[in-house]
């Protein structure tokens, strides 16, 4: 019998996750005995041209996590029978221990183009092996909050649910995506699990196969609504607006169900919501709500919104759950220091910014952002905060800084109302939020 392939990386293999160039770069680094000190940097080089800003997220666990990546007797066994690593390298990995610094952004920092979401300040070698492996982390949770973020300020302070898990790619973005929507703002997701690790809310209704199962729809309806009430009940299986009649006269009936929602998943959402609305309150039940779904994203929200469709509450789920209009961010993580001295790619088109650095945040005396600066770690800067923090130092996670993950949340609220007007419209096009480099930092990016 063959043997089942798990679901998900399991602690032991998770150093193998990464490219073999990693590997077979440090394994030079150890033969050379190239071990001084690096500064890799993470960072985007272009924002995608339907986000004016993108949500920092996943760095912090990130980082929490690489630095207790260990490489164990199996994973060390398994690279031995690739036959391409000396047996004095793997002995030497085996006893790899992350000594170094980890500065990162809070979970939740709204970023621009050549911000440094994270660096890393280690021996080369420890530095070089978290490459893939990071960028895989941050990647994906900061593409779904980015995404989700926008849903939220469509809706305009109404809920937004995910909806999105049975379309997303695989597992783990399933689960680790919820970590995103949590940080972004959403209010509840139908993921059992994601919910329950992440804390965030599991809320859901029930599928029309259910309704498509009884040989009437006003008693699927009653019988839901008796197994679960103040429950939400699906009324477009067959005909909308006869779906809400049915839950109406439901409720005359039996209001101790209390039915707390009707969900509207298909036609003209806008209009069948109008008439939905006045069908319930004519009968008595202004109180219950109206949630609606169906291929929604931020555009069609608003849109729905500005036309007074009268929806309490959004359930999303494709276009969130691959965040299908900018699905991949070009993240970039580059050696901008080893040994003391700066680096710099000269490339076409992916130039990087040398030496460890800091970024400030300013803001005006109401507290309102006015732009950024991009500046050396130890330069004096007299303006904003220093937004980039030691969450890992001498390879030890600094508990306090990362406490701060778990303020994402109101983070990300705190920032929207603090950047100018249009920072978040929805509109494809680019913000004239100013991202300034230091006069330090300016000049010796012009001498490397």
């Amino acid at each position: 019998m063959r043997e089942s392939t798990p679901l998900q990386v399991s602690e032991n293999e998770l150093a193998l996750l990464t490219d073999l160039y990693q590997l077979t770069m440090t394994q030079a680094y150890w033969k050379e005995a190239m071990h001084e000190r690096a500064t890799f940097s993470l960072f985007f080089r272009k924002m995608p041209p339907s986000r004016r800003f993108m949500l920092a997220c996943g760095q912090q666990h990130a980082a929490a996590l690489l630095s207790q990546l260990r490489f164990g007797d199996e994973a060390l066994s398994r690279l031995d029978g690739t036959g391409k690593f000396d047996q004095g390298f793997l002995d030497w990995l085996g006893k790899l221990r992350f000594s170094g610094d980890i500065w990162t952004l809070p979970e939740g920092t709204p970023v621009f183009a050549n911000e440094p979401f994270l660096e890393v300040d280690a021996p080369i070698a420890e530095a070089q092996l978290l490459e893939s492996l990071v960028m895989n982390l941050v990647q994906l949770e900061t593409v779904l909050a980015s995404k989700a973020v926008r849903l939220v300020m469509a809706a305009q302070g109404r809920p937004v649910v995910d909806f999105g898990m049975r379309r997303m790619h695989g597992v783990d973005a399933a689960v680790r995506g919820v970590r995103a929507y949590r940080t972004a703002g959403l209010a509840s997701t139908s993921n059992v699990l994601g919910g329950l690790r992440h804390d965030l809310a599991i809320n859901g209704t029930m599928a029309h196969s259910y309704i498509l199962a009884h040989d009437d729809e006003t008693e699927a309806f009653r019988a839901f609504a008796r197994h679960y009430p103040g429950t939400t009940l699906l009324v477009d299986t067959h005909d909308t607006l006869e779906g809400v009649r049915k839950v109406i006269q439901l409720m005359r009936e039996e209001p101790e169900v209390g039915v707390k929602a009707i969900r509207l998943d298909s036609g003209d959402l806008g209009e069948l919501a109008k008439q939905a609305r006045t069908l319930l309150d004519e009968a008595g039940h202004p109180d219950i709500s109206i949630v609606a779904s169906s291929g929604l994203d931020e555009y069609k929200i608003a849109v729905l919104l500005e036309d007074g469709a009268p929806i309490d509450a959004f359930g999303v789920g494709t276009e969130m759950g691959v965040s299908a209009d900018a699905p991949v961010i070009d993240l970039s993580y580059k050696l901008v220091e080893y040994a003391g001295t700066p680096r710099v790619k000269h490339s076409t088109g992916k130039i990087n910014l040398p030496c460890r650095k800091q970024l400030y945040r300013r803001q005006d005396d109401q507290g309102r952002y006015l732009g950024d600066i991009v500046a050396l770690r130890d330069e004096t800067i007299d303006t904003g905060e220093a937004l980039l923090r030691p969450l890992v130092q001498a390879g030890r996670l600094n508990e306090t800084e990362m406490s701060r993950a778990d303020n994402a949340r109101d983070r990300v609220a705190d920032a929207l109302a603090r950047f100018p007007e249009d920072f978040t419209r929805l509109e494809e096009g680019e913000s004239d939020y100013p991202v300034d480099l230091s006069p330090e930092l300016k000049r010796l990016q012009s001498q490397t």
